[in-house]
């Protein structure tokens, strides 16, 4: 019986070491060399940056949701308790004292170890004891929490300064959207004015009989459909002054904003993929710092296969009754030490170890993760300004063209040589053309927006952090 009850501990011990996961890493973080980061740094780029553009109303609603912002506020609170758990962490490493107190009127059992004249009565019985414990850390494992927490502190620090400089950014490209709809505003309100002047044209030369009613009508449903286009960008030009004060945590009483005045030929931005993009991202940076918490963490479960070694004194009094508790004769006291050696823990050691090189492979793989986001949205913005500024050269042209063009078949049309129906075409063109240039104008302002976000959004590197060491020990 003894030798079956053996053979099935055998086999579940066996069984337990087989089902364990692996504590080897796999994960390796992808070097920056190989992605194809190549010329010159990235300019120096100010942390308020957006202040280039020249408007006061934009500085003061980015500074406005900066110090209001929820989202802000819940990534500032977490920075709060990480530093709290980091704090928490050192102070384990110093002598924690206690002191403990207690007294109780009870009464003594007759066949118990308390001695006449004490045994069965009711009497006072009390204690005072103050307690000192020291961890000596011998092996290392308190430094790796407070290593660990210290990561976690400066990843929630660096969360919140991306999420500072993504919460200037969506106000700066909200800003970007409000001043397109005033810029396509103004384009619907040239349309009209325009539009009106045909109309009145039109009505002139039917009146003269040059021109059929036919031909007024026409040119009144155009009048009519440009009134219903600046209508709706009208309604388009408050809803991005409703976007803009939500982003600023405010209401109402912040939709009385002025057209924006912005100078888009400001941000100094490189135009190839920098070689410095991952030192220069605040979202990189925190991935970085989570690597570290992580691989402290697997350090933290590795050390637990290592004793506790703690010195631990006492000193106090114990009494039966309230009078001797507090007298000489009362006084007891002592000092040791105590150690906590795992023997067998039916494999829950190794599983914290394996779990916590699975959260360290979790890390690595987000932050390469975000490395390639990084190099994806750098490339797309630089793409996505370089198409712009081609497409800027062009409209320009096709501007100036249809601007003659219309000039000319309206004089044409206003003389009697041309049909009506040539001046609204090129009214039409002139129109397209307008809009166009409005929205490249927008567009290019918002592509630079990206480009320096996908560059760190003016975030100043710090020092480097330690990620995955060389060596690999393992318990």
């Amino acid at each position: 019986m003894k030798r079956g009850a053996a053979l099935v501990l055998a086999a579940t011990l066996l069984g337990g070491c087989v089902a364990t996961p692996s504590t080897t890493p796999r994960e390796v973080p992808l070097p920056g060399d190989g992605l194809g980061l190549h010329g010159a740094a990235a300019p120096t780029i100010s942390d308020r940056w957006w202040t280039a553009f020249g408007d006061p109303q934009l500085d003061a609603l980015v500074d406005r949701a900066i110090a209001g912002n929820p989202s802000l506020a819940a990534a500032l609170a977490r920075v709060r308790a990480a530093q709290a758990e980091l704090a928490g962490s050192r102070a384990l490493t110093y002598p924690q004292i206690t002191l403990d107190g207690n007294e109780a009127y009870q009464h003594f059992s007759k066949s118990y170890i308390i001695p006449p004249p004490f045994a069965g009565t009711d009497r006072w019985i009390g204690t005072t004891q103050a307690n000192l414990s020291w961890s000596l850390d011998l092996f290392g494992k308190e430094d790796a929490q407070i290593a660990r927490a210290g990561a976690y502190a400066q990843a929630a620090s660096l969360d919140a300064t991306a999420a500072r400089l993504l919460l200037a950014a969506s106000v700066s490209q909200a800003y970007v959207g409000l001043w397109r709809a005033d810029l396509l505003l103004d384009v619907d309100r040239e349309t009209v004015a325009q539009r009106e002047a045909i109309l009145s044209l039109t009505a002139g030369r039917t009146r003269a009989g040059l021109d059929s009613e036919a031909s007024q009508k026409q040119a009144a449903a155009l009048l009519d459909f440009a009134r219903q286009e600046l209508t709706r960008a009208e309604a388009a030009r408050e809803v991005a002054v409703h976007q803009i004060a939500a982003l600023i945590g405010r209401g109402a009483d912040a939709y009385d904003l002025k057209p924006p005045q912005m100078n888009d030929a400001v941000l100094a931005l490189p135009e190839t993929l920098p070689a410095d993009l991952l030192a220069r991202r605040a979202d990189i940076a925190a991935a970085q710092a989570r690597i570290e918490a992580a691989f402290q963490g697997r350090e933290v479960a590795r050390k637990a296969f290592y004793p506790d070694i703690n010195l631990i004194a006492l000193a106090g009094t114990a009494a039966i009754g309230l009078g001797p508790l507090l007298s000489s004769s009362s006084i007891q006291y002592g000092a040791g030490a105590a150690i906590h050696l795992p023997i067998f823990d039916a494999g829950k050691l190794r599983a914290d170890y394996a779990g916590a090189t699975a959260a360290l492979d979790a890390a690595v793989a987000d932050y390469n993760a975000d490395v390639v986001t990084a190099v994806r949205q750098t490339a797309d913005a630089l793409t996505q300004i370089r198409s712009l500024q081609s497409q800027q050269t062009d409209q320009r042209a096709a501007l100036a063209d249809a601007q003659a063009s219309f000039d000319l078949a309206r004089e044409r049309y206003r003389s009697g040589l041309s049909p009506q129906q040539n001046a609204l075409d090129a009214e039409s063109l002139l129109i397209q053309a307008r809009a166009q240039g409005a929205a490249l104008a927008a567009d290019t302002i918002s592509a630079r927006i990206a480009l320096l976000m996908a560059i760190g959004g003016g975030f100043t590197p710090g020092e480097p952090t330690t990620t995955l060491s060389a060596a690999d020990p393992h318990p």
